[in-house]
């Protein structure tokens, strides 16, 4: 009896651990979650904006962007005609269709060479950030 009580503990003993050890695996790694954003942001738009304010360089600081009218950031002036014009306010699924593809939601944009990123969880990523830099 005592050994059938030893062998049903040590399996219950065992599958939990393997499912521990399976949950752990599978999590991202805190840092990683943490620098998602950031990191998407940098690759994909350090070369031309910043997300300090007032930061403006070859385009405009992006600090404060969610709920912002286009073509409005303080300090930058070098909007295309388009963009000032377009009436858009920037949300997260504005930004995600321009994100995706800058020309088709406000053609003759200064963006250039800047075509788009089609990766979703990308632009989820950089959004994400932007929003909480808002």
């Amino acid at each position: 009896m005592h050994h059938r009580n030893f062998t049903a503990v040590a399996l219950l003993t065992w599958g939990l651990v393997y499912a521990a050890v399976m949950i752990v695996s599978a999590a991202p790694a805190r840092g990683e979650t943490a620098n998602a954003g950031p990191e998407a942001f940098n690759n994909n738009c350090r070369t031309c904006h910043s997300a300090k304010a007032g930061d403006n360089r070859l385009g405009p600081s992006l600090n404060k962007v969610i709920g912002r009218k286009a073509g409005t950031a303080p300090g930058y002036s070098n909007y295309s005609q388009g963009l000032k014009s377009s009436g858009i306010v920037w949300d997260e699924t504005t930004l995600d269709k321009f994100i995706t593809n800058p020309d088709a939601v406000v053609p003759n944009n200064n963006m250039k060479p800047f075509k788009g990123i089609s990766d979703a969880t990308v632009r989820a990523k950089i959004i994400a950030f932007l929003k909480s830099q808002s």
